[in-house]
């Protein structure tokens, strides 16, 4: 058997609302509001838990350290930990408060994956994203690494690359830019890698507004280092209209799974070209592609970055459906209700509707599909992960003590900068490595 993995980032601590991505309109619509972190992350967990008693397999990610002390001793704060925090504040709050992001929450982010039916040596290959548009984020990558390592131990069935150089022709968003299309999860399947632009070709169109933080050159250099085949991969560029609407990675405008891809009428740069070439590519490994494609006419860009409807997850029903998860916001969105109640009874492949309340992380810019990392497994391969992180009832019951034991329910800028907030944050990370068995994962732990 094969199963598709879907590990959920832990909202971290510190999650607040610092409107530190600029592209990302539901980010820098809510900057400076308070947060709750306690209430973000009983919301991830919810929506993790409800999904494994469904009988999906899901995982858990662990949050990065934050404050980020380390990073900012490298901007030159000097001191005892408090003192650091207290000049950051100080001189540069907007560097405190960029360290201090609880970003690492959206896995979807945290690296692309490539499952061993398709790659040369027969691994499970790894590239965490360097995310080098946004500073905030371009600090991830190595715990992020160190995290895979821990969770993916068994280096004869996994691989796990460090980031690509940190430098713009190679800006790397990781699997929000990424998807698979495959008969099934242990069958040869087609990567279907989507950037914003190409570093090296000024003719290819491009975003006038907002940046394309995803490069074609990362797309082909991770499809390279996994050791995909050329005739099993597809890349696509963004629409740069869209782009400038709000959507800044490719999963806020389209979403796949298995043989099926959702997506809006405005996705891609010369959509029927990219749809026929998937098709092609797909039927030649035994598939047969089916696209879901959402009319302009019925939901508009607006209304899909306003709701993230295709930021949500599409996960296979025993039947050969598809179950789709979306965000409260779909709901309260009026077109894009009416829209999924036709799409549900159109008799297609999207047959169940499952909605999460999700506005904590959702006022930050990310929905279900940012939560999440997908990894397709075997029976062995599963059997080979760090089985401390898979969600069940007793790792839920742990974890949600676990938060309403460190978490705070209101954090905002000012916090940042009380020494109390990294204490707090290093001895719930310290107890949750051994809640996951994680070993020492954190700067804290291995100064």
């Amino acid at each position: 058997m094969a199963f598709e993995l879907n590990i959920d980032g832990l909202v971290g601590p510190t999650h607040n609302y610092a409107g530190l991505s600029f592209g990302n309109v539901a980010s820098t619509g809510n900057a400076r509001v308070t947060a709750n972190p306690k209430l973000a992350a009983l919301q991830g967990l919810a929506k993790m838990k409800a999904l494994a008693d469904l009988g999906y397999a899901q995982a858990v990610f662990a949050p990065h350290e934050r404050p980020a002390i380390g990073a900012l001793r490298e901007l030159g704060f000097a001191g005892s930990d408090a003192q650091v925090l207290a000049r950051a504040a100080k001189d540069a709050p907007e560097l405190l408060s960029a360290c201090s992001s609880a970003s690492s929450m959206w896995t979807a982010n945290a690296a692309t994956v490539s499952p061993s039916a398709d790659t040369a040596d027969g691994r499970v290959h790894f590239t965490p994203a360097n995310l080098n548009n946004k500073f905030h984020r371009s600090i991830e990558h190595p715990t992020t690494r160190r995290l895979l390592q821990a969770m993916f131990p068994d280096e004869n069935r996994f691989a796990i690359h460090a980031a690509l150089p940190a430098q713009m022709h190679f800006g790397d968003e990781g699997a929000a830019n990424h998807t698979r299309f495959a008969a099934a999860y242990d069958r040869p399947g087609v990567a279907f890698f989507v950037y914003g632009g190409s570093a090296f070709d000024a003719s290819r169109p491009a975003p006038k507004r907002f940046p394309a933080r995803h490069t074609l050159e990362a797309c082909q250099a991770v499809a390279r280092r996994h050791g995909l085949r050329d005739d099993a991969v597809v890349y696509a560029q963004q629409d740069p209209d869209v782009i400038d609407a709000g959507v800044f990675h490719n999963d806020v405008i389209s979403v796949g799974n298995l043989n099926v891809l959702f997506h809006h009428q405005q996705s891609f740069v010369d959509q029927p070209r990219v749809l026929a070439e998937l098709a092609d590519k797909l039927a030649v490994l035994g598939g047969e592609f089916v696209p879901v494609e959402v009319p302009s006419a019925q939901v508009s860009v607006g209304d899909a970055v306003r709701s993230y409807l295709f930021n949500s997850q599409l996960l296979a029903l025993a039947d050969g459906g598809m179950r789709l998860v979306v965000p409260e916001e779909c709901h309260k969105t009026p077109a894009v209700w009416a829209y999924l109640q036709s799409l549900l009874a159109s008799g297609g492949p999207v047959r169940e509707l499952s909605v999460f309340d999700l506005r904590e992380s959702m006022q930050n810019g990310g929905g279900p599909a940012c939560l999440r990392l997908r990894v397709a497994l075997n029976d062995a391969e599963l059997a080979a992960v760090n089985s401390a992180i898979l969600i069940n009832d007793t790792l839920y019951a742990r974890l949600v003590g676990w938060v309403e034991k460190h978490y705070r329910d209101r954090l905002g800028e000012r916090d940042f900068a009380d020494p109390q907030l990294l204490a707090e944050t290093r001895g719930a990370l310290d107890e949750l490595t051994q809640i996951l068995c994680l070993g020492s994962v954190y700067p804290f732990q291995l100064a």
